[in-house]
C-alpha cells in the first residue's frame, strides 16, 4: 500500500515537471516583459556615422584646449538642436553628467560634450552649464550638423544623446528622457568587450 502511494507521488511528479513548463511557456507567450530579444537598450545607428577631429570645433576657451580628449575615449554627446537649452535639454545634460559618475573605475575611459547646431555664444553656454565645468562644449562642422540631421530626417528632438566609440564613429542613440541605467548598462557592456578606449 505504502509502495504504491510512493509510485503514484512519483508518476505525479514526473508528470508535473514535464508539463508545468510547457505551462508556463504557453502562459507566457511573448508577454514576459523582463526576457528581450537584444541586450542594448539604446538604437544602434547603422551604418555608423563616422566624424573626423576636425568635425569638432571648441565653443569656450576650455573646450578648444581640451578637444583632443574626445579621440580614443567612448563620448556621451548631448544634442542642442535649438539656439536655446530647455527643461529636457538640461535634464539630458544632468543625466549625462551623473551617468559618467556611475562609471566607477572607467570614469578615465568616457568624456562629455554637448554639440550646439545653432549659433549660441560661448558666454551664454557657459552661462547654462556653470556648473558643469569639465563639460566640452562644441560646435559641430557643417559636414557633421548634416550627417547628424539625416540620422533623424532633419527633426532632432531636445534632448537627443549619441553615443560615440573611440574611433569617432556615432553609433548609438537615446531619445529624449533617456534612463541613465540603460545607457550606463550599454556602455559598460561596450567597455568590457572594446579593446580601444
Amino acid at each position: 500500500m505504502i509502495n504504491q502511494q510512493k509510485n503514484r507521488l512519483y508518476i505525479l511528479l514526473i508528470f508535473g515537471m514535464a508539463i508545468i513548463p510547457f505551462m508556463i511557456a504557453w502562459m507566457l507567450d511573448g508577454k514576459a516583459p523582463f526576457i528581450e530579444g537584444h541586450t542594448n537598450k539604446g538604437q544602434l545607428i547603422s551604418p555608423v556615422v563616422a566624424t573626423e577631429p576636425s568635425d569638432f570645433i571648441g565653443l569656450d576657451t576650455f573646450s578648444t584646449d581640451n578637444i583632443t580628449e574626445l579621440k580614443g575615449h567612448w563620448v556621451t554627446l548631448n544634442i542642442v538642436p535649438q539656439v536655446d537649452c530647455n527643461n529636457i535639454c538640461f535634464d539630458a545634460i544632468h543625466k549625462t553628467k551623473q551617468l559618467r559618475l556611475m562609471m566607477n573605475k572607467d570614469l578615465t575611459r568616457t568624456r562629455r560634450a554637448v554639440i550646439f547646431l545653432k549659433d549660441v555664444s560661448p558666454e551664454l553656454a557657459n552661462q547654462w552649464l556653470q556648473d558643469d565645468t569639465v563639460l566640452l562644449k562644441i560646435k559641430p562642422s557643417a559636414a557633421l550638423q548634416h550627417k547628424i540631421a539625416e540620422l533623424r530626417n532633419g527633426r532632432l528632438p531636445d534632448g537627443l544623446l549619441l553615443l560615440m566609440d573611440p574611433m569617432g564613429n556615432l553609433m548609438m542613440q537615446y531619445e529624449p528622457g533617456f534612463d541613465p541605467y540603460k545607457v550606463k548598462s550599454d556602455l559598460m557592456h561596450l567597455l568590457r568587450i572594446s579593446q580601444i578606449g
